[in-house]
């Protein structure tokens, strides 16, 4: 606006706003925090899973119940991704040579509804997840509770799978359906019997 002047803040003002954001305690007890959850979310969980030889996993990967989480060989996760198995018996398996995307995120347990009980106090049904060889789960992908998605299927971005997916196919959408399917993989007439069942 013309007219207006804009005074640029002093530089011993600039020093003592750094200095007192330096020794802010607070701001060292979050830095506690960030690392006390990077320890639970990722380094204590790769200790537990099954990680076969070759897989790349981006350092801000979160895995919950590690114990029952089975990464194949030669595997990649993208950054930021959650593989969340049940507390009890959800295993979260992903076959050899998987892709996923950053962002994904796959959980073995979905809370219960019942009314009366707010959700988080709900118990939780966990059913396996397994993610096939050669699989590609694109940005952002979610993959719900007992699902299986067969070797060298391909999932598009920002998609929602709720229902299995057969060996070869291409899905996408909210709910997922099956679109195409991999030239090298199940014959046509499989896919289109699965695309039935999906209710695409």
């Amino acid at each position: 606006m013309a007219g207006v002047q804009y005074k640029q803040p002093a530089s011993g003002n600039r020093a003592l706003s750094f200095g007192a954001s330096i020794i802010d305690p607070r701001a060292w007890a979050h830095l506690l925090r960030m690392v006390h959850y990077y320890n639970y979310s990722h380094v204590r969980p790769r200790r537990l899973a099954d990680i076969g030889p070759g897989v790349r996993m981006a350092p801000n990967v979160s895995m919950m119940n590690a114990e029952r989480i089975k990464i194949g060989a030669y595997s990649h996760i993208g950054a930021r991704c959650s593989l969340w198995a049940g507390n009890s018996v959800g295993r979260v398996t992903l076959g050899h040579h998987a892709l996923l995307g950053p962002e994904v995120f796959i959980t073995a347990a979905n809370y219960r509804l019942e009314p009366g009980t707010p959700i988080m106090d709900q118990p939780m049904d966990e059913r396996d997840v397994v993610i096939g060889a050669d699989v590609w789960l694109g940005a952002r992908v979610v993959v719900g509770a007992d699902v299986e998605i067969g070797d060298g299927s391909v999932v598009a971005a920002h998609s929602f799978v709720t229902r299995s997916i057969p060996p070869g196919s291409i899905a996408g959408g909210n709910p997922a359906r099956i679109i195409g399917r991999r030239a090298d993989q199940k014959p046509e007439a499989e896919v289109r019997e699965a695309d039935v069942l999906l209710g695409a």
